[in-house]
């Protein structure tokens, strides 16, 4: 009896949607991966699924300054993170000063995972 379940199972975990074992994905930032702005006031960040606001947010580092070779990683704090359904609003205290940044974001969706990511971008 025991050996029919287990094949049962199996076809039952196959049968699930899909979604229901997905985690949430980047699918849109602004700015983009290795772009270059000008001055941004906000960063938005998209991804497959409903976040769960609580738990979902980012860190800023301004990785690299022009004209200073030594700069060492400066966290930007001080913005303030909204999420609605599967969008991050970043609305920073001021426009983001020329340098390079490195992005690092972590969200949580309906399945409770943690997801974690990020991309550079560059400001002008």
């Amino acid at each position: 009896m025991k050996a029919l379940f287990a094949p049962l199972a199996i076809l039952a975990a196959l049968a699930l949607p899909a979604s229901a074992m997905a985690h949430p994905k980047l699918v849109a930032a602004t700015p983009a991966k290795e772009a270059t702005v000008s001055k941004p006031t906000k960063l938005t960040l998209t991804f497959s699924e409903e976040l769960v606001a609580p738990l979902s947010g980012i860190d800023l580092t301004m990785t690299g300054m022009p004209g200073m070779a030594n700069h060492k990683p400066m966290p930007v704090k001080g913005f303030q993170t909204k999420v609605v359904g599967k969008t991050m609003t970043i609305m920073l205290p001021r426009a983001l000063p020329a340098g390079s940044y490195s992005l690092k974001w972590h969200v949580v969706a309906a399945d409770q995972h943690r997801i974690e990511g990020g991309h550079s971008f560059t400001v002008r």
